[in-house]
């Protein structure tokens, strides 16, 4: 079931948007348009769908436009075209009452600057999305401490923001936005702005929480490793544009261009590639041992077994079907690919 939907989402950036989109073709790039009529393409024509529960992360390097678009899935910035669809509702098409219930009920943000009240304490900062749906002060600051020790901030909810460190002022932001019970997250690179220890550290606590939670999370990064822990899918922009989507195995294994493969080049294949996304199709020449190998099992898994075994190995699904076969010669070649 969709979640989100988008559907050929545009924003262009300049005093005449309408005009420019109205007259732009298929194979003007960003440069030229902005060369000829002073207007920036944010985001061209982008659609995909997330399903309830997934995580789905967009990444790209600056500018390429992923936190425009997340902006445009709640119209903190407002789409030069196109439609954003919620819950089979449509957002773009929203009143100013309807998207503030929206923003208060259904979609929270988390932003890579904290965005804390200085002047509020860390149970107050928690509490403020309650506080704007009307809760009162004893019931909100009740849930908020609940959230707080969901993310591993129990007793901290007197302290003030500049008392706590920046990974512990981070905690508190996804506590804000988890603290309203959401049914979609909203992430813009809220993790980039930490040490590399403590972003290790929140990457794994947001995974933890999403087994417990399922959140429908659309998670903005630029950094692939970042994307590969932490999607379900990712989709990969550069100019605006949407340039491919798929899971980390896909994109790993199968890089539509140059542009992909570059992000590719420092993965740790073997950690990432599974029997499904090298294995080769089944013919009826083709004999393989009874012993079949689950389609998740990671190449580096598979090392010991195709090293051990010179022979076709069938990989099985859940149901335990053969749905192809690989070998010692089929696993090294993807290890060795670049």
């Amino acid at each position: 079931m969709s979640k989100v939907q988008l559907n050929h989402i545009w924003k262009i950036f300049g005093p005449n948007p309408q005009h420019v989109f109205k007259t732009i073709t298929q194979g003007d790039s960003r440069s030229e348009v902005l060369r000829q009529t002073g207007h920036v393409i944010g985001v061209r024509d982008v659609s995909f769908d997330v399903a309830e529960g997934e995580v789905f992360v967009v990444m790209g390097l600056s500018g390429s436009g992923k936190s425009t678009l997340v902006r445009c899935l709640s119209r903190l910035i407002e789409p030069t075209a196109g439609q954003v669809m919620i819950n089979n509702a449509d957002v773009t098409a929203m009143n100013g009452d309807e998207l503030r219930e929206l923003r208060r009920h259904t979609v929270s943000m988390v932003f890579q600057r904290f965005g804390l009240f200085p002047h509020r304490r860390v149970v107050d900062n928690v509490a403020y999305g309650l506080e704007v749906q009307g809760m009162g002060v004893a019931e909100r600051r009740v849930k908020a401490r609940e959230v707080l020790e969901l993310v591993g901030l129990t007793g901290w909810g007197r302290r003030f923001p500049h008392e706590l460190s920046g990974g512990m002022q981070q905690r508190v932001g996804l506590a804000r936005a988890l603290a309203v019970d959401p049914e979609i997250m909203l992430c813009d690179e809220p993790f980039s702005a930490l040490d590399p220890l403590i972003r290790r550290d929140m990457q794994n606590e947001l995974l933890n929480l999403q087994k417990t939670l399922h959140k429908t999370i659309i998670f903005i990064t630029h950094d692939f490793l970042e994307a590969i822990k932490l999607g379900d899918r990712i989709a990969i922009m550069k100019d605006g544009e949407i340039v491919q989507i798929g899971t980390a195995q896909q994109i790993v294994a199968h890089p539509v261009n140059d542009y992909v493969r570059e992000f590719t080049q420092d993965v740790p294949r073997a950690k990432v590639l599974t029997a499904a996304s090298v294995m080769k199709p089944i013919t009826d020449t083709i004999q393989f041992v009874d012993q079949g190998v689950p389609q998740n099992t990671t190449l580096e898994e598979l090392i010991p077994q195709v090293i051990a075994v010179d022979k076709i190995l069938p990989v099985i699904d859940e149901a335990g079907d053969v749905i192809g076969v690989l070998d010692r010669r089929t696993v090294l070649l993807a290890m060795a690919e670049s």
